[in-house]
C-alpha cells in the first residue's frame, strides 16, 4: 500500500489547461473520490497518475518515489476503465492472469536471457482463484467476455487489478455502462472490496451519488481547478463555493439573489418576492455586506409543507407562499417545482402533502441549514 501525492500537477493541451496546478494528497488506504462534469480534468488527472498522459508540470509521488519519469508498468499500480478492456478472445481466467503471465524480472544474464517470468504457474493460480472466489466469478473462469452480463465483465475487470496486488488502484467511472440497479449492487461491492483489501483507491466519476456513498474524502473539480476536498458529509453541509452546492446533492441545490438588511440585531434576505430572517449565527456572519446582494443557497429537502408536522417550527420569519406549478411523485417523497414570484424553486416534500398543481401553498424554509454567497467571487458567506 502507498499514499500518493500530486504536487502542481498541470497538464496542457496547446491553449487549454485541462489540470491546473492540482495539489492533493491521497492517503494510504484512503478511497479518495475525483468528481465533476465532464471535461472538467478529473480523467486526465487519473491518467497522469497512471503514466498514461505526461504532466506539463508538476510532481506526482507514489509512496517516498517520484514517477513522473516511470514507465506505466513500473508504477505498481493497476487501472480500471470504463470500458472494461478485456481481450474478446480470453476466457475469464486467462483475461485475469494475463498481466501475471506477462510480468517479468530482470534475471542478471545476457539478452536473450536477461529476464525470468515473475510468477511461476501455481502463484498464478492461486491469485486468480482468490480473486475469483471474493468477486464470485468461480463458477465463469472459461467463458469468454461475450457470454458475460456487463455487471459480470466489469467483475472481470476488477479480478484482473486485484490479483497484480497493486500499491494503488485507479478506477475510471467503472459503473457508468452499467444499468441503475447493477450500478448500487456494483458499488456496495466495491466498497466492500476496499474495506477488505485495504488498497489505496482513486476513483473518477460525474455521478455525485456515486461520490457521496463510495469516497472516503471527494475532491471536486471543474475547469481543470480542484473547487474542494473533504469528507461527503462536509461538503454537503459546508460547500466552500457556489460550484460545490450546487453540485452536490440530488436535486440540486436552489440559487436566488437577495438583498440583505438590518433592522437593529436582526438580518433579512429579500428576494423582493419573499423575505426571511437569518439566523443569529448567520446574521453575524454577514454584518459587513448589509445592503448589498448576495446569493441565498437552500437545498430542496430543507424546505417543507407548513400544513405537515416538520423538523422545523413555522415563523413570521422563516414561512413564505409559493405556487405549485409540478408535482413529481418519488414514493416516499415527492419533489414540487414551486414559484415564488419570478423565482424557480425545487423542495422535496413528504409525500403526506395534500397540495395540488395550480394552488398557493405556505412552506417552511430550515434557515439553519441554509448558504449565503459572494456573488462575484461566488465564495461561501456563511
Amino acid at each position: 500500500m502507498a499514499s500518493v501525492t500530486l504536487n502542481q500537477l498541470t497538464k496542457e493541451f496547446k491553449e487549454v489547461v485541462a489540470v491546473d496546478k492540482l495539489n492533493l494528497e491521497i492517503h494510504d488506504k484512503e478511497f479518495l473520490v475525483l468528481v465533476g462534469p465532464s471535461g472538467c480534468g478529473k480523467t486526465t488527472a487519473l491518467r497522469m497518475v497512471a503514466g498514461l498522459e505526461e504532466s506539463t508540470s508538476g510532481e506526482i509521488r507514489i509512496g517516498d518515489r517520484v514517477v513522473n519519469d516511470v514507465s506505466p508498468k513500473d508504477r505498481d499500480i493497476a487501472m480500471v476503465f470504463q470500458n472494461y478492456a478485456l481481450y474478446p478472445h480470453m476466457s475469464v481466467y486467462d483475461n485475469m492472469s494475463f498481466g501475471l503471465r506477462l510480468k517479468r524480472l530482470p534475471s542478471g544474464k545476457p539478452w536473450p536471457f536477461n529476464t525470468v517470468r515473475a510468477f511461476d504457474k501455481a502463484e498464478i493460480d492461486k491469485r486468480v482463484q482468490e480473486a475469483a472466489r471474493l468477486l464470485s466469478l468461480e463458477t465463469l473462469l472459461q467463458r469468454k467476455p461475450k457470454q458475460l452480463s456487463g455487471g459480470q465483465r466489469q467483475r472481470v475487470a476488477l479480478g484482473r487489478a486485484i490479483v497484480r496486488e497493486p500499491k494503488v488502484f485507479l478506477m475510471d467511472e467503472p459503473l457508468s455502462n452499467l444499468d441503475a440497479k447493477l450500478r448500487v449492487q456494483t458499488r456496495a461491492e466495491l466498497i466492500k472490496l476496499h474495506r477488505r483489501l485495504e488498497i489505496t483507491t482513486i476513483y473518477v466519476t460525474h455521478d455525485q451519488v456515486e461520490a457521496m456513498t463510495m469516497g472516503d474524502r471527494i475532491a471536486v473539480m471543474n475547469h481543470g481547478l480542484m473547487q474542494q476536498c473533504d469528507t461527503p458529509l462536509n461538503l454537503y453541509h459546508h460547500p466552500a463555493n457556489i460550484f460545490v452546492a450546487g453540485f452536490i446533492g440530488s436535486p440540486a441545490m436552489n440559487f436566488v439573489t437577495v438583498t440583505l438588511s438590518g433592522e437593529g440585531d436582526k438580518v433579512f434576505a429579500d428576494s423582493g418576492s419573499f423575505r426571511v430572517q437569518l439566523p443569529a449565527t448567520q446574521a453575524a456572519a454577514v454584518k459587513s455586506h448589509i445592503g448589498q446582494e448576495c446569493t441565498f443557497g437552500i437545498r430542496p429537502e430543507d424546505i417543507y409543507d407548513k400544513s405537515l408536522e416538520g423538523l422545523v417550527k413555522p415563523t413570521p420569519g422563516n414561512t413564505i407562499t409559493v405556487g405549485v406549478d409540478v408535482l413529481e411523485p418519488l414514493g416516499s417523497d415527492v419533489e414540487m417545482h414551486i414559484t415564488s414570484g419570478e423565482h424557480n424553486l425545487i423542495a422535496k416534500i413528504d409525500s403526506k402533502t395534500q397540495a395540488k398543481v395550480g394552488e398557493n401553498i405556505d412552506v417552511v424554509l430550515d434557515l439553519d441549514k441554509a448558504h449565503l454567497f459572494d456573488p462575484k467571487t461566488e465564495q461561501a458567506l456563511t
